[in-house]
């Protein structure tokens, strides 16, 4: 890995740019406690889950303006209930008006109520399961959500995290341009060795500013380029 820049002046850089830290500090992320995590219902996580991915490519505006009439065609996304519905039923709610018409996110929905109900069986529920996950593997967590979920690769996954209060990283568009520039990442970011080098990064910079990763990643977004969130 090349020699990483003291966070101190990723910080500086971006207190310059936003106008002082305290400044800053109001654009940062917030993230929740483990116990509080675990108080998630494995429903509000699915649904929370369901809308990430309808988002993903998505006017974010329309989804959510749509995300009532989706908590009363799926049941309250209760996985149990969910995975009941038939094939066609599963059908008349891809092509429905008042939801958005789109097969294979329509049946994702079904696909990660699966992965919900089975991982919650191992571990108690899928919020004790997140909850658990330790911060310095997040990418971990990233890959399991992939492998064992429907349609949560790339940021999909890191963004539901993100906004169910779990500490993650994000490799937005402005994060990965800092880490290819400095040579932090030497390989594409839908690789297994990308992942593990940005992992590394952030797990050094969090031991050197006591921050959290999702603090960390938004003030390196903020420190360069266009600073797209």
């Amino acid at each position: 890995m090349a020699k990483l820049e003291k966070f101190s002046d990723i910080f500086d850089r971006a207190s310059e740019r936003k106008g002082g830290s305290k400044a800053l500090a109001h654009l940062l992320p917030l993230t929740l406690e483990a116990d509080e995590i675990g108080q998630f219902s494995d429903a509000q996580l699915l649904s929370a889950m369901s809308k990430q991915v309808f988002q993903s490519g998505f006017v974010w505006r329309v989804v959510e303006n749509k995300w009532p009439a989706y908590e009363k065609a799926f049941f309250d996304f209760e996985p149990f209930k969910v995975l009941m519905l038939s094939p066609d039923q599963i059908q008349q709610r891809a092509t429905d008006a008042t939801l958005i018409r789109h097969q294979k996110k329509t049946q994702s929905i079904v696909d990660n109520a699966y992965m919900v109900q089975q991982i919650a069986a191992e571990h108690g529920s899928f919020a004790e399961f997140i909850a658990n996950w330790p911060s310095e593997d997040i990418t971990g967590l990233w890959q399991v959500l992939k492998k064992k979920g429907s349609r949560l690769g790339g940021n999909t996954g890191p963004y539901f995290l993100r906004n169910v209060g779990k500490d993650t990283f994000l490799l937005t568009t402005d994060v990965q341009s800092y880490l290819k520039a400095t040579k932090v990442v030497d390989a594409g970011f839908t690789s297994q060795t990308a992942l593990r080098q940005s992992q590394a990064a952030f797990n050094h910079w969090q031991q050197e500013s006591g921050l959290t990763l999702a603090e960390i990643s938004r003030i390196i977004s903020l420190s360069v380029g266009d600073n797209r969130l």
